[in-house]
């Protein structure tokens, strides 16, 4: 399967909550780094985030645009309440090493009608 598809089928994965479907994507010593909070390292802290996040908020995923470079996929997307962002996965033997995620938290948090944390 293609870094792309492997994309296509992680959007998927996201908008079902299907966590284990997402998982299977991911190496087990994957990494997230969301732009606003601490890296998240290993595939079972991936799968509790997710968790946290499907519990607390309504996740759908529209793709606009997916770039596809050697061991980097880009994906430009935007959700139906007007989120907007960007995440760039690296690949490595056909699973997710390491994700970087670019979206502002206080419009998601606003838009799923969320607590917004102390400063």
């Amino acid at each position: 399967m293609s870094n792309r598809a492997s994309i296509e089928q992680w959007v998927e994965g996201l908008n079902s909550a299907n966590i284990d479907a997402m998982m299977a994507l991911y190496a087990e010593d994957a990494s997230l780094h969301i732009v606003f909070a601490e890296a998240v390292e290993s595939r079972a802290a991936i799968r509790e985030m997710f968790a946290g996040y499907f519990a607390a908020a309504k996740m759908h995923c529209i793709a606009e645009r997916l770039h596809e470079a050697d061991a980097h996929v880009v994906l430009e997307w935007r959700d139906p309440i007007g989120l907007r962002g960007c995440n760039i996965f690296e690949f490595a033997d056909g699973k997710i090493v390491r994700q970087r995620n670019y979206f502002d938290q206080l419009t998601f948090l606003r838009k799923q009608g969320l607590p917004i944390p102390p400063e």
